[in-house]
């Protein structure tokens, strides 16, 4: 098994790996938890490998809005078809952070990928968080965000094309709203790291609405740096797994005219402090 990293900040690609290989579990935990983002390269994987490969790292999350892919609830299905616009999860963001307790991570398999384009890129919220002051980080110790699903899954998204087209659904179960605090103590690592996103995060509760908004748009901003990020380029086979409480991500739309078919399984987490 061959690891090699990606960038400085995070992210690595492995080549050489098996995930239907029980043995090799520890060593691709090991990379998870140091690189945050991790590409296991040409794998050859039903469902039910990528089930078995999943809960391996814990109980699977069944997420309530994608459409899920025939016969396994549990895999939902991420999908533009040629002759749609709009991509699901454009923006940046983490998955399920309006949940209570926040799934631990994704894992994203290419089933049908375009001749080119739609990578996906990935910050670390760890090193956004130690780039900061220190002043600043004494700051936003022990300030609360709320996160929410309305929003984006709820009554008020349902004109948009993945509503629309099927691809997400189930709007009425789009009530979810959590309180997280600002910066967590990652419960794998130990390092501490920002958990706001701008696609759901709502506000800061400590603050007035026009102080959340400011210091919001700062931080988003300031986490968007090129320093921060990798960027994965896919291919058919792929599976690529990523740390939610310790990464944001978006999906790059620049492949109209193609298919691109993906298979996401969530792994649940742990209660965030």
């Amino acid at each position: 098994m061959d690891i090699r990293p990606l960038t400085g900040s995070l992210g690595a690609e492995i080549f050489g790996a098996d995930i239907r290989d029980s043995s090799q579990f520890e060593k691709i935990h090991t990379a998870f938890a140091e690189h945050s983002v991790i590409i296991l390269r040409g794998q050859s994987a039903s469902p039910k490998d990528h089930l078995n490969f999943a809960r391996r790292f814990g109980p699977i999350n069944v997420n309530r809005f994608f459409k899920p892919i025939d016969g396994y609830p549990e895999i939902a299905t991420v999908l533009k078809e040629k002759d749609q616009k709009e991509a699901v999860g454009e923006g940046w963001h983490t998955d399920h952070s309006y949940d209570q307790v926040p799934a631990m991570g994704s894992i994203l398999h290419a089933i049908e990928m375009p001749p080119y384009g739609g990578d996906t890129l990935f910050v670390s919220m760890r090193a956004a968080y130690e780039a900061l002051s220190d002043s600043m980080r004494r700051f936003l110790d022990g300030l609360t965000a709320v996160h929410s699903s309305r929003h984006v899954f709820g009554a008020a998204a349902q004109n948009s094309e993945a509503a629309k087209s099927g691809r997400l659904g189930n709007a009425e179960k789009a009530t979810q709203d959590a309180r997280h605090p600002v910066v967590i103590t990652h419960p794998l690592s130990g390092h501490r790291g920002l958990f706001v996103n701008p696609v759901f995060t709502t506000y800061v509760e400590e603050l007035s609405a026009e102080e959340s908004s400011a210091i919001l748009a700062m931080l988003y901003e300031h986490c968007k740096q090129p320093e921060f990020q990798c960027r994965v380029r896919w291919r058919e086979g792929d599976i690529t797994m990523w740390d939610n409480r310790a990464t944001w991500h978006k999906a790059i739309n620049d492949y109209h005219g193609f298919r691109r078919l993906m298979h996401r399984v969530t792994v649940e987490g742990v209660a965030l402090t």
